[in-house]
């Protein structure tokens, strides 16, 4: 199974194709579209790996951006004993949730590519059951 060593937000990730990651806000996207990460460290897999000095020009991962949400509530609470002083203040940190769907190599060969995801289609079923005589739907 190849990976790759990405960075983005000031952080480093360790992806596979098909995996699902939360990462810092990306700034200007919306949901529903494609990302491309142009910061590969590192790339390889079992047997091989291929490392950049500090990254590894051609290499890219292609990611979907799934959606951009908040995390849960961080109250920052500061007190000072005696002296009738404290402050209360909440923070929201945002991100982008994100899939990969391929791993490039420096020579834009796809080492690595998800599998398509089938959506089920939003259709209502309705059966007709008899039940003793009458008819009665479901």
């Amino acid at each position: 199974m190849s990976y790759a060593i990405i960075q983005t937000g000031g952080k480093q990730y360790k992806v596979k194709a098909g995996e699902i990651l939360k990462i810092e806000r990306l700034v200007d996207s919306k949901a529903e579209t494609t990302v491309e990460f142009k910061e590969i460290l590192a790339y390889g897999d079992d047997k091989t790996i291929e490392v950049g000095s500090p990254l590894v020009k051609g290499a890219k991962v292609e990611a979907n951006l799934i959606s951009n949400n908040k995390n849960r509530t961080i109250l920052i609470f500061k007190k000072r004993r005696r002296q009738n002083s404290r402050r209360k203040n909440g923070h929201r940190q945002q991100y982008s949730l994100i899939r990969i769907i391929k791993i490039y190599s420096k020579d834009g060969k796809v080492l690595s590519e998800a599998e398509k995801i089938v959506k089920p289609s939003k259709k209502v079923e309705t059966k007709k059951v008899k039940i003793e005589g009458k008819l009665a739907s479901k």
